[in-house]
């Protein structure tokens, strides 16, 4: 099965695709009565949820992605690359609630480039996970010069179990299922303001037709996400 949708969305995106990527989980805590509704609505139109884990968890403190933080507190030192710290920990906390009440099967945790394949980070990717509440599937979305140290790459998706998330238009998938988020063509590991030609659609279609039979996740994550996804569910049939 292909799960087609985007990352992030707005209420008319529940009509037309079969899995949606929640990004609000990834800025700031999100209120019950929202993710409430998102649920509701997800189950109206039988679509899948997932969501992004909370920044704090991945990303050390900046004034880029932070700025739209408000809800959470703590000493921002602590915060980023999946540091035991009591702020890593209540941001886990409020991660899997959100995941539960969303009811969201996949987890998604994405590291910024900044984060690297060092001996200090790997250690911390395995006792991070290795501690993780079952009943969830993670799923993890390394950035920078893990690519370039893809043996240690696979150490931790073996010693972690987490499903290694990826855009196929610049890396192999290293686990058997996959979850795909699509960032756009071009130099730079995101180009968002690419728009996917029929001819990269077919390549991907290609891609996900010659898969394995697990269910596997598309998701785009670009300015024109809403009619590119719609252009490849189209093309899928």
């Amino acid at each position: 099965m292909i799960k087609v949708g985007t990352c992030g969305f707005t209420n008319k995106h529940f009509k037309y695709f079969d899995v949606l990527e929640v990004q609000q989980t990834f800025y700031d805590v999100v209120s019950e009565t929202t993710l409430s509704r998102w649920r509701k609505m997800a189950e109206e139109n039988r679509v899948e949820l997932t969501l992004k884990a909370l920044q704090v968890i991945t990303h050390e403190y900046n004034t880029t992605t932070y700025k739209r933080m408000k809800k959470f507190q703590g000493n921002k030192e602590n915060f980023g690359s999946f540091k035991e710290t009591k702020e890593v920990e209540e941001a886990t906390e409020v991660t899997l609630k959100e995941a539960k009440e969303l009811n969201a099967k996949i987890i998604v945790f994405q590291s910024p480039a900044s984060f690297k394949p060092s001996e200090e980070n790997v250690k911390r990717l395995i006792d991070y996970f290795s501690t993780l509440k079952k009943g969830f599937i993670y799923a993890w979305e390394p950035r920078g010069s893990w690519y370039d140290n893809e043996s240690i790459l696979k150490e931790v998706l073996e010693k972690t179990g987490v499903i290694h998330v990826v855009d196929p238009f610049r890396h192999n998938s290293l686990t058997q299922m996959k979850y795909y988020r699509l960032h756009g063509i071009g130099k730079g590991e995101v180009n968002y303001s690419y728009k996917f030609t029929d001819e990269d659609l077919q390549k991907l279609k290609d891609m996900v037709k010659g898969s394995s039979p697990t269910t596997i996740y598309v998701l785009f994550n670009n300015i024109y996400s809403f009619d590119d996804a719609l252009r490849f569910k189209k093309m899928l049939g």
